[in-house]
């Protein structure tokens, strides 16, 4: 079905995801998660309230218990799974999205994610298959009970506050499910935040739920320059990711928030270990190396990032998109602790972001630039040939570096996109690059 995705359940509301749907899932989760008990949680659209009825309806019918922790941020489904000793979870968001998506983000115990080959595609296949939820008739229903978290949550996330002097920051939770939590958390740590788009929206009018579009960067960018911030953050629609703006309301790119984290860790324990995304510059792994750590580059994906973590013990994993990953919580994702991380860092030393990250970044970097093309593979085969010369790696797409630039071009796994990243040593090296690889892309050259 084309609402399984690689890593989770996505699709329009109702065309392509609808109730009958979100009945079909719930009723088949008992046999895909193995388990009695299930958690749920869903995020503010609009369309969520229907999808959450449905599901649990299904739930029930199955003959298995619907627990639910009500509206939340998707980290919350993740922490609860854990720390309550759940074999299985729903998170019901179509995270960064427009508002007319809507799906489903599945775990198992420990909150590993479920994704197409671990089981969503079993799913799949049985939704595809079942009868509808009006002829199916059962004389056991599950229960569904709801369960309050936020006493622990809180006292989870605030576990890594490390705040030394008092900041002012711009908090920016994007008219999503960041707002249900996010003063509950901070209202305890020592800080000056001033918040703007704290009410979660039903239909994102007022913000888009993707942090990393211009029209955000913009509205942070204002209000960090009109009450003077120390630095600003803005979580996505479902607050698993976050984007930081320095005091002048810069953007940030997020690997190199992925490198300033080694500053919070440095020193914390011998041998720690970190992940970064492959389409990450140069300057990550040297930074986190300065700072006593050992640097891995990875794919992209949280269901890899979590596994490859755990396998070998890492703190933590950061990707380009904004997905931080930390080992104490659980090796999940979490927007809110990414922000008390750059927090208490930012903290902990006495210059300007700006200056701090000044330090760190030697490099110019272009950041993801899109394109469409007909025929990904052959574009990326004809490159590989192009640049044959230099230094390759294929762990995600293919990676070219060279002793002054670098290059990787990868297929998207949501969108029909080829994805290209560049980084040299130069403003102008680099721009000469993406216009030659641009040029290729779009069959100027090729």
């Amino acid at each position: 079905m084309g609402i399984i995705k690689s890593n989770d359940i996505r699709g329009i509301y109702p065309d392509e995801l609808n109730d009958e749907t979100a009945w079909r899932i719930g009723f088949y989760l008992k046999e895909i998660l193995g388990c009695d008990r299930i958690l749920v949680g869903r995020d503010g659209r609009g369309s969520s309230e229907p999808l959450f009825r449905a599901l649990t309806e299904g739930i029930s019918a199955s003959g298995a218990e619907a627990v639910s922790i009500g509206r939340c941020d998707t980290p919350a489904v993740y922490f609860a799974t854990v720390k309550y000793g759940f074999e299985g979870s729903v998170m019901i968001t179509a995270s960064h999205n427009p508002a007319e998506y809507n799906g489903f983000k599945v775990s198992r115990k420990n909150a590993v994610p479920v994704g197409r080959e671990n089981g969503l595609e079993r799913l799949g296949e049985l939704i595809s298959i079942a009868p509808d939820c009006a002829s199916v008739s059962t004389d056991i229903k599950g229960k569904i009970s709801f369960l309050d978290i936020t006493a622990d949550y809180t006292a989870h996330v605030c576990k890594f506050a490390k705040i030394k002097r008092k900041m002012k920051i711009v908090v920016d939770c994007g008219s999503g499910a960041a707002g249900f939590y996010v003063k509950k958390i901070f209202s305890s740590l020592s800080g000056d935040f001033i918040y703007i788009f704290d009410t979660p929206e039903s239909d994102f009018s007022l913000h888009n739920p993707n942090p990393l579009k211009k029209s955000v960067h913009d509205a942070v960018s204002e209000a960090v320059g009109k009450v003077n911030a120390d630095f600003g953050v803005c979580f996505d629609g479902d607050a698993d990711r976050a984007v930081f703006f320095d005091e002048n309301g810069n953007f940030i790119s997020p690997d190199i928030i992925t490198a300033f984290f080694a500053s919070y860790y440095a020193g914390s324990e011998d041998g720690w270990k970190a992940f970064y995304d492959v389409r990450s510059s140069n300057c990550v792994k040297e930074f986190i190396e300065k700072n006593g750590g050992t640097a891995v580059s990875c794919r992209t994906g949280h269901s890899h990032i979590k596994k490859i973590m755990k396998e070998s013990n890492a703190l933590f994993a950061g990707e380009l998109s904004g997905h931080y990953y930390f080992r104490d919580n659980f090796f999940c994702d979490s927007g809110f602790i990414a922000f008390l991380v750059m927090l208490s860092a930012v903290s902990g030393q006495d210059k300007s972001l700006s200056t701090l990250l000044a330090a760190i970044n030697p490099y110019s970097f272009s950041g993801e630039i899109n394109f469409k093309v007909e025929n990904i593979d052959r574009v990326i085969s004809r490159i590989e040939e192009n640049y044959k010369s230099g230094k390759k790696d294929t762990t995600e797409g293919l990676r070219i570096d060279f002793n002054d630039w670098w290059f990787i071009v990868r297929s998207s796994t949501a969108e029909p996109v080829l994805r290209l990243v560049v980084e040299a040593d130069s403003g102008e090296n680099m721009k000469k690059h993406v216009n030659e690889l641009s040029a290729m892309i779009k069959g100027c050259v090729i």
